[in-house]
């Protein structure tokens, strides 16, 4: 009956973390904490789903992996410069307390590998924080997982090191996956979209986890190799997000598991505390370096107002360093104070961040390289706006350019969606609806109508806020998908289109060119 109670548990704490605006899982470490006042430890079935969730997390990140994104120099960049800046700092700091507080138990290599840690930033965060401003699919939104991904990838190249596994001569085996990525691909195909691809990505994970264990290399590598060689491919991105939710249930574990092991000492507390504060300074060191790899200000500062927090994937690095006898165990917990303090600092100063640039622009974009502000495609003549080139803004697209040929003008995030277009002869460039920088090199007053055909509809909001608050006068137009959308817009003043309760009338009017013209 201990495992009822320990769902319960970590279910309460988690809905209380998330209605205060906090990430569940800070609900989860505090669950394990609570757990451990009960006197409950860990059983084989909880450290099952623990191990589980980490191997799922590495084969996603690998199913994830964009090389052509991860090359550019604004990611890898600043990612490096940043890890290897605050690994010193935060080095030299532990080995200073380590010296004056002797209870910290701490030599160079476990101040080392802490500070290491520390160099991360939390993906659970900015994905849920992105995904709950309809920010997810933003230049913003991107360089940030980017550069979480890289920072992924440094921390599973430190994993792989710390299992202390010897290669064995079938090691070499594992590169048979490379010729199998065909047939493995067209089960893909097969499997469909449902539970039948997420059950294929789960015995892809977990076989090639043991598999790779058979051959001398930690499990969680080989998920991660596996994933990584099947990416690219649009049902890899599928099975990603069909083994998310489950990836993120199992690893409710793991933070269980952290709570569980007890808590640490009063002043490890405090420094643990000391620790997540400095997770506010980030973006210090964030922004200047994007900035100089020719990242837009507005960009940068959004980007790493939301990376000013440290990672889960850090909690990881240390339990595993802890396991291999590197470390104190008793800093697993630490840290894990550390992550949530840094959450509470996190939230905050992400949410500023719009209003922060807005305030202070003319001072922030003097940060601006000169070769970006040469880059800006031109935007002269146009009369129509169109926001979000996906399949909707592309008929709308279609439909108004015949008469107003040039004066249309699509926008759109997304590089390879603009490339597209334009080899398909369309006028679109490549912006952020959400940014007032792409707005004010427009001329607003010359501009007849904007229309919204955003994925998310509290981006449209937003983008129609942003644009009242600029003095543009002009017409207004929506795609919504649900009537009380509809409803809102129209309370704001903008003509709402709804998506499915007008797809039918227009189905219909499509449909009655077949009946013959008179009736029989």
């Amino acid at each position: 009956m201990i495992e009822p109670f320990i769902i319960l548990t970590a279910l309460l704490c988690g809905m209380v973390s998330r209605a205060v605006g906090f990430p569940a899982l800070i609900g989860y470490l505090a669950a394990g904490f609570v757990l451990y006042e009960f006197n409950i430890s860990s059983g084989p079935l909880l450290e099952a789903l623990a191990d589980l969730g980490i191997t799922l997390l590495l084969f996603t990140i690998g199913l994830k992996l964009e090389p052509t994104k991860l090359l550019e120099t604004k990611v890898w960049g600043t990612t490096l410069i940043q890890m290897a800046a605050t690994q010193v700092v935060m080095f030299l700091l532990l080995i200073m307390l380590s010296a004056t507080l002797q209870e910290l138990n701490l030599d160079y290599v476990g101040a080392g590998i802490i500070a290491l840690a520390l160099t991360f930033s939390s993906t659970v965060f900015v994905i849920q924080t992105m995904q709950e401003r309809g920010e997810i699919d933003s230049s913003h939104s991107a360089l940030a997982i980017g550069i979480l991904i890289v920072q992924d990838l440094v921390a599973v190249l430190f994993l792989a090191v710390s299992a202390g596994k010897i290669p064995t001569i079938y090691t070499i085996g594992m590169l048979a996956i490379i010729p199998l990525r065909p047939l493995i691909l067209r089960l893909l195909a097969v499997a469909g979209y449902g539970e039948l691809l997420t059950l294929l990505g789960l015995a892809l994970a977990i076989g090639s986890a043991q598999i790779s264990e058979l051959v001398g290399i930690k499990g969680d590598l080989g998920a991660l190799f596996v994933g990584a060689v099947l990416a690219g491919h649009h049902k890899s991105k599928a099975m990603a997000n069909n083994l998310m939710q489950l990836k993120d249930l199992f690893l409710v574990g793991f933070f269980l598991s952290i709570g569980l092991g007890g808590w640490p000492s009063t002043t490890l507390i405090l420094v643990s505390i000391l620790i997540g504060l400095l997770a506010g300074l980030k973006p210090l060191l964030y922004f200047p370096l994007m900035t100089r790899f020719h990242t837009s200000p507005r960009t940068a500062v959004l980007s790493s107002g939301v990376l000013a927090n440290h990672s889960e994937f850090g909690l990881i690095v240390v339990s595993v360093a802890a396991a291999a006898n590197l470390l104190d165990p008793e800093w697993s917990a630490a840290l894990s104070i550390a992550v949530a303090v840094s959450f509470v600092i996190a939230a905050p100063l992400s949410s500023a961040t719009h209003e922060f640039y807005r305030k202070h622009r003319d001072r922030l974009l003097s940060f601006q390289s000169p070769e970006l502000a040469q880059s800006f495609e031109p935007t002269d003549g146009a009369r129509i706006v169109i926001l979000g080139m996906g399949r909707v803004g592309t008929g709308a697209y279609d439909s108004l350019e015949p008469q107003w040929g040039q004066e249309v003008l699509g926008v759109e995030e997304l590089e390879s969606r603009v490339a597209h277009h334009i080899s398909e002869k369309r006028r679109v460039v490549t912006a952020d609806a959400s940014d007032p920088d792409f707005w004010f090199r427009l001329n607003l007053n010359e501009l007849k109508l904007i229309m919204l055909a955003l994925t998310n509809h509290r981006e449209n909001m937003l983008v129609a806020e942003l644009l009242r608050s600029m003095g543009y006068r002009g017409e207004l137009a929506a795609v919504v998908r649900h009537e009380d959308h509809a409803r809102e817009m129209s309370a704001a003043g903008i003509s709402a289109f709804n998506l499915y309760g007008e797809a039918g009338s227009g189905f219909a009017a499509h449909a009655s060119e077949l009946l013959p013209a008179n009736r029989a």
